[in-house]
């Protein structure tokens, strides 16, 4: 077998040092993929995946919703690793209904998250987050997230906040073909339920008391699911023949 004399040897083991490295930053600049929903009482204002990781969040001299004296900074504070604030921020880049994210950087513990496409609470409401549809016990830049977590922030009139709904359907189907669909209800603890008497988007009749109904769709369509109380469910793409709902 040939021998690698000394200065072969140190350039082979550059090029695998650098091979690994190139591995390595592939790999964090494709980032973590996570799915992000946001929810003002009713309304959806995004529902998407995004990759994402350390990120700059731009804090706002408009964040006063913890009293003017806890206002931001106006500074970019960098928030380290795939977090649901960072993702937030991340996505608001590109999507106007979140726009404009009011953040405050005045408190020692954290970054406090003020409005969401200029909504910001009342009263006793807050922006809840949940992370695979529990609630968090600490602030969106703190909690470290896993490839595929469902992060939900929700504005909230108050605590309890209301359950959130969750949508489940095949993602093809043939036209004209029912299908079943299921719809499951967690509380603020990520205990899940059937979720009875919700409208599904195609349906004709609502859920029964085992959280299914039927729907029939002849072209392409993303499903939602609805009781006009709960957190509005996870939109799902469902294909119908070859077409498939646009982007």
């Amino acid at each position: 077998m040939p021998r690698l004399i000394p200065s072969r040897l140190a350039a082979a083991c550059a090029l695998a040092l650098i091979a690994l490295l190139s591995t390595a930053a592939l790999a964090a600049a494709k980032g973590t993929p996570a799915k992000l929903r946001v929810v003002a009482g009713q309304k959806v204002l995004a529902d998407q995946t995004l990759l994402t990781g350390t990120t700059a969040v731009s804090t706002s001299p408009r964040a006063t919703c913890f009293g003017k004296e806890k206002a931001g900074s106006g500074k970019n504070v960098r928030v380290s690793g795939p977090t649901p604030l960072g993702l937030l921020a991340q996505a608001a880049r590109s999507t106007a209904a979140l726009r404009p994210l009011l953040v405050t950087d005045a408190f020692s513990f954290g970054l406090g998250l003020c409005a969401i496409g200029g909504r910001e609470p009342r009263g006793e409401g807050y922006w809840q987050l949940r992370v695979n549809h529990r609630s968090s016990q600490v602030g969106g830049d703190a909690v470290k997230l896993k490839p595929r977590d469902e992060v939900l922030w929700y504005l909230t009139a108050g605590f309890p906040a209301p359950d959130e709904l969750w949508l489940k359907a095949p993602r093809r189907v043939r036209a004209g073909r029912a299908f079943r669909v299921r719809v499951l209800a967690f509380d603020e603890k990520g205990k899940s339920g059937p979720a009875a008497g919700v409208k599904v988007s195609g349906a004709g009749k609502r859920t029964n008391a085992n959280g299914y109904t039927v729907v029939s769709l002849r072209r392409p369509a993303r499903l939602i699911a609805r009781d006009g109380t709960d957190i509005p469910s996870n939109r799902v793409p469902v294909c119908v023949g070859g077409k498939c709902p646009r982007g």
